[in-house]
């Protein structure tokens, strides 16, 4: 296994860091290999927002689900998937662009979340962890003032970047779900109760498929903050379908 692959197997999300700084070459060099990433057109559908200011993290990691391991990472990037600086270039040039709509939302998300993996897999190299904080799109008024987001401008995902500790190091990634659950040859082929059953058998444990699916429907899916998403999500999707 080559160096790369070695690296994405052992990548795993943390959460606890030491109390050192990243040094600034370091950090220029993930920012750096984020836009290095493919991107739609070559157009670079996203804003990478550098959060530097410490009361700033704070709020964040209040507004992320009270989440205190945020404000004490040493780097804070949110990947803003962005439909109003092209759309603000074609103003510019006199040109008379339709306005953005869910279409150029849903291809700047993909833009943004491309550049944050590469800045992750680019973090990795250096030996610096890294985690998602997909609860920057929760609580959306509360996101675009304390980001002073314009309209057409979208948070996609944050992450937060810190050297591990060594409990951190030695915790044992999560298991992934074998590859003939996630890869459907050609077409997509839905899966029956007892393949289900199947794919889910390593994460129950000792419990039941219906106890564990029970709990994770609770703890997740159907959770206080996965229906603010999901809330938030629709109040942004409004602007870029005309309401």
């Amino acid at each position: 296994m080559n160096e790369i692959l070695q690296s994405l197997y052992q990548r795993k999300s943390v959460r606890v860091y030491e109390d050192k700084p990243i040094p600034q070459e370091m950090k220029q060099a993930i920012l750096e290999a984020a836009m290095q990433a493919p991107s739609a057109g070559c157009q670079q559908l996203y804003t990478i927002l550098d959060i530097t200011d410490q009361k700033r993290k704070e709020a964040l990691a209040d507004s992320c689900d009270h989440q205190p391991f945020i404000a004490k990472a040493p780097m804070v990037l949110v990947f803003c998937a962005d439909c109003k600086k092209w759309y603000d270039a074609y103003l510019e040039a006199g040109c008379q662009p339709r306005r953005p709509g869910v279409g150029d939302l849903m291809l700047a998300v993909t833009d943004a979340a491309i550049a944050a993996q590469n800045a992750v897999v680019a973090a990795e190299s250096f030996g610096i962890g890294s985690c998602y904080i997909g609860d920057i799109m929760e609580n959306c008024e509360t996101q675009r003032n304390l980001l002073e987001l314009p309209a057409y401008v979208f948070p996609a995902a944050m992450l937060v970047f810190g050297w591990p500790t060594e409990q951190q190091k030695q915790r044992k990634k999560p298991q992934r779900c074998a590859q003939k659950y996630i890869v459907h040859e050609n077409t997509y082929h839905s899966m029956d109760g007892a393949k289900l059953r199947e794919m889910l058998a390593d994460k129950c444990g000792q419990a039941s498929y219906e106890e564990w699916c029970a709990a994770f429907c609770e703890r997740k899916y159907n959770s206080d903050f996965s229906k603010e998403m999901t809330r938030s999500v629709d109040e942004y999707l409004r602007q870029f379908q005309g309401d």
